[in-house]
């Protein structure tokens, strides 16, 4: 059977079968525009087309959702509708799908993948997983363990949301140049790195496909910076391996 990942972002919601012996997709991945709003019920009719899209048996399938998921359900909602706050995501998807279904965070998803097949693979300090987009989301990495739903995104910076000023939405809305956002985004990681002190950064999300436009610039970081490889198949591939690890049933992360 096949092990799908499928990952919601507040963009997006692109999803592919994922080789779990490689670390990658399987096939080329597919997309959907996330649904505005972002309801349980719209969003739900949207992995279904993800998944439908491959024309292939399903087997467990592993969704990442951007917030925080306690056993299966949905305890926030930033940038998604306030409806799926205290929804059980993982017996709603599992319900519409017909197959078990595990629910995590997108950044947990991204760095489980990341540390298994990616950037992080063989390190045992700490490790931070930062991806970028929407907003940006946060999993944290000590001995190689997850601490889950760290949401770093979110924390306070120079007076805003972290993510309100560094996220890739921001660069975009506020057209900032590369060196700018270098600038909000070395802030941002010196911060982290002051609560931290991670040996290692993994930047994540679709701007590591252009690390090198921003990643020498950024300043007053000691720890080492470099982008994800699995890019932005990262949560995908990290929502297939916890489905694949969680077996049969509806489940949690890892």
């Amino acid at each position: 059977m096949n092990v799908f990942g499928v990952d919601i972002g507040g963009s997006g919601i692109k999803g592919a079968p994922v080789d779990l012996e490689r670390g990658d997709v399987a096939e080329e991945r597919f997309k959907v525009l996330t649904p505005h709003p972002a309801t349980p019920e719209a969003v739900t009719d949207c992995v279904q087309q993800v998944v439908r899209h491959f024309g292939l048996p399903v087997g467990p399938v592993g969704v990442t959702y951007p917030g925080v998921v306690v056993n299966g359900t949905t305890r926030t909602a930033a940038n998604i509708s306030k409806h799926w706050i205290g929804q059980d995501a993982a017996g709603l998807l599992t319900e519409r799908l017909g197959t078990p279904v595990t629910v995590l965070n997108d950044a947990d998803a991204a760095g489980l993948a990341e540390m298994a097949f990616g950037a992080g693979r063989g390190r045992t300090g700490t490790v931070v997983v930062l991806t970028f987009g929407t907003g940006i989301g946060s999993a944290v990495f000590s001995g190689g363990r997850l601490v889950p739903n760290t949401e770093l995104g979110h924390l306070e910076l120079q007076g805003h949301d972290a993510e309100t000023r560094a996220s890739t939405r921001a660069k975009e809305t506020e057209d900032l140049s590369w060196s700018r956002w270098a600038k909000r985004v070395g802030r941002y990681l010196a911060h982290v790195e002051m609560l931290l002190s991670p040996e290692l950064f993994v930047i994540g999300g679709g701007v590591s496909r252009k690390a090198e436009k921003f990643l020498p610039l950024i300043e007053g970081v000691s720890a080492e910076i470099v982008p994800a490889r699995l890019e932005n198949n990262a949560g995908i591939v990290g929502a297939a391996m916890a489905a694949s690890a969680a077996g049969p049933g509806p489940a949690a992360a890892p």
